[in-house]
């Protein structure tokens, strides 16, 4: 079967590769342009072309499938199936008609839940216990094509979002290997979504960052943790901004308002919430880097409110 692959970020990276080195044929990768980054702005290759170009793969990245040229570049590759993981555009009807067997997707979510664009982010967003990887066909509406098969894991209690990336991404490589072979071999199933169940992920901001701690203990560390890598949970302490990186449970109690910071302690900077007492343990001060709290406070004293 000839397949085309269309990814953009490291959960694409890890598919192809896998894709690659179980053998298939693959006619073409397709990836978003480059992008300028840092402070620089030089191009930026995404973690799929990068691995395309040392696989000797041929790589297109056409800005848009608006233009009848790219639709036809693809169609003169003749894919039996196109491949998408997490690509990061919307395919029109006119390319998902190409291959003759469809387009398939591994999508970060237990499906119909946590449709769109930030599903690994909103599962910890929204206290989900569990998540997984669905192999779906593509259809024109966003993830609601029919379900080939779903793969679940549990969310470890301080999981990140990129943590739990990495290792979402080791099951799509295998889901993605798994459904190419069921397809080649006429054994893939198709199941229709229950759209009256579907609930959505849409795309992160930097507005999201500020944390309330007026929230639970739960509420403030899943908001912490399902920010990270980006856009990251932030909070002003003692009249500075900081970006937080890691929330930790105590077993204290207070009566102090939420928000309050409470102690220095070896293991970091205990601060009120709406449910008792947490601990930052790691941070980053503006123009610093990212470190322990208990170490960063050493070294610049901040005010506890007795």
């Amino acid at each position: 079967m000839r397949l085309v692959y269309m990814g953009t970020p490291d959960i694409a990276r890890v598919c192809l590769q896998k894709l690659h080195e179980a053998g298939f044929e693959i006619a073409g990768v397709y990836t978003k342009p480059d992008t300028p980054k840092n402070r620089g702005m030089k191009l930026a290759q995404s973690e799929v072309k990068e691995y395309a170009v040392s696989a000797g793969l041929p790589v297109y990245q056409p800005a848009t499938f608006k233009d009848d040229a790219a639709v036809e570049e693809l169609r003169a590759l003749a894919p039996d199936l196109i491949v998408v993981v997490a690509y990061g555009k919307i395919l029109p009807q006119r390319v998902l008609d190409i291959p003759e067997y469809g387009c398939i997707n591994m999508h970060a979510s237990i499906l119909p839940e946590l449709r769109g664009a930030g599903p690994v982010q909103w599962s910890i967003l929204n206290h989900c216990d569990e998540t997984g990887v669905t192999a779906m066909y593509l259809t024109a509406g966003m993830d609601e094509g029919d379900i080939i098969e779903i793969r679940k894991t549990p969310i470890d209690p301080m999981e990140t979002s990129s943590e739990l990336m990495a290792r979402l991404a080791g099951i799509a490589a295998e889901l993605a290997c798994d459904t190419v072979r069921a397809i080649e071999a006429g054994t893939a199933t198709r199941t229709p979504q229950d759209n009256a169940r579907a609930t959505y992920a849409p795309m992160l901001s930097k507005q999201m960052s500020p944390i309330d701690w007026t929230g639970t203990s739960r509420a403030v560390i899943d908001h912490v943790r399902g920010l990270i890598p980006w856009p990251v949970a932030t909070a002003e302490l003692d009249g500075k901004k900081f970006k937080i990186f890691r929330v930790e449970r105590t077993q204290k109690q207070t009566d102090r308002a939420p928000g309050t910071l409470l102690a220095l302690t070896k293991q970091g900077l205990e601060i009120a919430c709406g449910d008792g007492v947490l601990c930052i343990t790691q941070l980053q001060a503006e123009g610093g880097k990212r470190m322990a709290a208990a170490d960063y406070f050493r070294g610049h004293p901040i005010k506890i409110e007795v």
